[in-house]
């Protein structure tokens, strides 16, 4: 966070695959830096809880330590909270509901730690802010979104396109992809396979 479109515009591959808290594969670490990951957490969120789109908000965490939060009717609030590793989150799902035994990190609240929350940069991040707009349309729209997300960042790991490229490819596809209210299984591969060949028609790929 705290970059401008100036300097975003020549993030090259190398860079933006380092995240300074998560080891991930490379298609989740591009998706964490232009902020795709938490919209299509939001997407997530809505579809795994029974949720709507106005109960769901993002918040940027630069420690990584909060991983989820949940406010209740009264005000009350619990966070699920953890080192940053995949470890044991991977675990947890296997072994749902569970839990066993690991010698992983635990977090140390003895030692000096400040835990801190930013606004998201909408204007900068537009990922963000077309996956939110996926979130409320509904219909195909998440669909397309993420098939164009996925074309963009392979061709951006493959130093196809430029790093806000990414965004620019997943909304024209958006505006492109005609919008289907309550579609069926099969328009839903559909639209993902409209959506594909035309980002990738757009980075001639």
């Amino acid at each position: 966070m705290g970059k401008k479109p100036n300097f975003l515009v020549n993030v090259k591959r190398d860079h933006a695959l380092q995240h300074p808290n998560w080891s991930m594969g490379a298609k989740i670490t591009i998706d964490s830096a232009t902020l795709m990951n938490k919209g299509l957490e939001m997407i997530e969120a809505k579809w795994l809880f029974g949720l709507d789109a106005h109960q769901i908000n993002v918040v940027i965490h630069p420690q990584s330590i909060i991983h989820s939060m949940v406010q209740f009717e009264d005000g009350s609030i619990k966070a699920q909270m953890g080192l940053p590793d995949m470890k044991l989150p991977i675990q947890y799902a296997m072994a749902y509901p569970m839990r066993i035994e690991n010698n992983f990190p635990r977090y140390d609240f003895r030692k000096p730690n400040t835990l801190t929350f930013e606004e998201p940069d909408l204007k900068t991040f537009r990922n963000l802010a077309l996956a939110t707009d996926a979130l409320y349309k509904g219909g195909n729209t998440a669909c397309v979104l993420n098939a164009a997300n996925e074309i963009a960042v392979f061709a951006f790991l493959r130093n196809r396109i430029g790093f806000l490229d990414i965004t620019a490819v997943v909304e024209q596809t958006m505006n492109k992809i005609a919008f289907i209210e309550q579609p069926t299984l099969q328009e839903y591969f559909d639209s993902d396979g409209e959506a594909r060949n035309f980002a990738a028609s757009l980075m001639h790929i």
